[in-house]
């Protein structure tokens, strides 16, 4: 488990990976939490004008997988991600901002359950909730 926010080291890690390139930014990792956002530009749509679903995949994933590491019970040296559940409820413009915030529901010794909200920020209205299980892995 690491200690403290942890935004700053996973927004340097990030440089060259999908959130790097999908520029997202990062207010808090830390045990149990994370919140970030992105500003809605052109290489977030889809090819009919609207915001691409995976671009908000890619973010409130990302929240939730950068808070699982940030959570890691003693001995872990990871995760992956075996289930992952979205329900969009709305969408984002060109220059609007997409802001998620992701919580620990369940931080066992084998896995983790995470739910994170994204919600145009902009509007103030919800876009979508999402829910993830993080299988944690031990060195063998």
């Amino acid at each position: 488990m690491l200690e403290g926010n942890q935004a700053a080291s996973f927004q340097e890690r990030q440089k060259g990976h999908l959130p790097g390139e999908l520029e997202m930014q990062w207010e808090d990792v830390s045990n149990g939490r994370a919140a970030g956002h992105f500003v809605v530009q052109k290489k977030h749509m889809a090819p009919n004008g609207f915001l691409h679903a995976a671009s908000v995949i890619a973010l409130v994933d990302s929240a939730c997988g950068y808070a699982c590491v940030a959570s890691l019970p003693e001995g872990a040296s990871g995760f992956t991600t075996i289930e992952i559940k979205t329900n969009y409820l709305g969408s984002a413009k060109e220059g609007e901002t997409v802001a998620c915030a992701a919580r620990l529901v369940h931080g066992g010794r084998m896995t983790q359950v995470w739910d994170a909200e994204a919600v145009n920020q902009t509007t103030g209205k919800p876009m979508a909730l999402f829910r993830c299980t993080q299988m944690v892995l031990y060195p063998r």
